[in-house]
């Protein structure tokens, strides 16, 4: 193999940056570094997990200022186009917007499939917006699982605007639902077929219903649909307390009737705040994600002791040839704790 030539640049590793400088960049509203602190959070590497908790603990007293949006609707829906067209609204009226964009992770290399900076291209590019297309890395639910300290970053960084778009119609709303003020619910015209296709406990998770392409011939049908889930909303719970779930049309790709959705938004958040519920529902949201942590911290300690371990592997090997039941083998697994190792002193539980 030929020796390089003495004139070849040397590429020299990047140091990490400091923790000190990451909360300077993303205070300073910095989007290059806004990601990069992101990608810290991301990562499973304890190394980059032990940085990211003085991270978030630094930027803790700039967050929590914005409204957090979830929004989701069956693929097809146009849910890129909307976010967008409504994105550009807010930024051109002043707002600075996030949109944290969960996409379907591949199998194969774990990367994200769809890539919403390339489906929101004026957005992304846009001075006051800032996108984060975010792997779901396979977890329940299609969200991936730092969204919520995604959020607390985007925050601290002066978005007052974060949208979370959902892959699309299923356990991935019960769980943006969690984390956000107000659920938008993205509807096609054809009230029938989308009716079938949204389950009864989705409509009753939505602020807003928004039936989207209501332009051109798709017009009648988009308020024929507005009418049947009007019809639908008037036997569901209400999401939240003393509003009426909003059915709205709009055209995202017209950039039409977006104006209504903000005020409706707007509105929300106003009448929310009045009555207490928004401060009620980001205290639930804060216990919820300590719940979820304190889940999968425990649940991933368990699952690395050595002797459970030892254990995991002689079951799976019986559940595999057919000799042992899996409800079996969890009562085996089980059996395996030892008490002590989940006591604690008042002083450690203090800490």
């Amino acid at each position: 193999m030929a020796e390089d030539s003495p004139h070849t640049p040397v590429r020299r590793k990047r140091k990490p940056a400091t923790t000190e400088a990451l909360v300077a960049g993303i205070l300073a509203g910095q989007r290059p570094v806004i990601g990069q602190a992101i990608t810290l959070i991301e990562s499973s590497a304890l190394k980059h997990r032990q940085q990211a908790q003085p991270l978030l603990d630094a930027i803790l007293p700039h967050s929590g200022q914005s409204l957090r949006i979830g929004i989701t609707g069956i693929p097809g829906v146009g849910k890129s186009t909307f976010i967008e067209t409504l994105g550009l609204l807010l930024c051109k009226a002043g707002h600075r917007v996030a949109v944290l964009a969960v996409d379907p992770t591949s199998t194969l290399n774990g990367g994200s499939i769809l890539g919403d900076k390339t489906r929101m291209q004026e957005l992304s590019a846009h001075p006051h917006a800032f996108i984060r297309p975010s792997p779901s890395s396979c977890t329940l639910g299609g969200v991936a699982r730092k969204t919520r300290e995604t959020i607390y970053i985007c925050e601290a960084a002066g978005y007052d605007i974060v949208l979370v778009e959902t892959v699309g119609v299923g356990q991935s709303e019960v769980t943006v639902r969690s984390m956000v003020d107000c659920f938008l619910l993205l509807a096609l015209p054809g009230a029938g077929d989308d009716l079938q296709g949204i389950k009864k406990g989705i409509m009753e998770l939505a602020d807003m219903i928004v039936v989207n392409k209501a332009d051109g011939n798709n017009l009648p049908q988009a308020k024929l649909a507005a009418n049947e889930y009007e019809k639908v909303l008037q036997f569901l719970q209400p999401a939240t307390t003393d509003w009426h779930t909003s059915v709205l049309l709009c055209s995202a790709m017209e950039k039409t009737g977006l104006d209504t959705v903000w005020d409706t938004l707007q509105r929300f958040q106003s009448h929310t705040r009045e009555n207490g519920t928004f401060q009620q529902r980001r205290k639930t949201q804060n216990n919820t994600w300590f719940q979820d942590l304190l889940n999968d911290a425990l649940r991933e300690k368990f699952l690395n002791m050595p002797a459970i371990q030892t254990s995991m592997q002689t079951v799976t090997h019986r559940i595999e040839s057919g000799k042992l039941l899996p409800t079996q083998a969890v009562e085996q697994i089980l059996k395996k704790i030892d008490t002590s190792i989940f006591q604690c002193t008042a002083e450690d539980c203090s800490e």
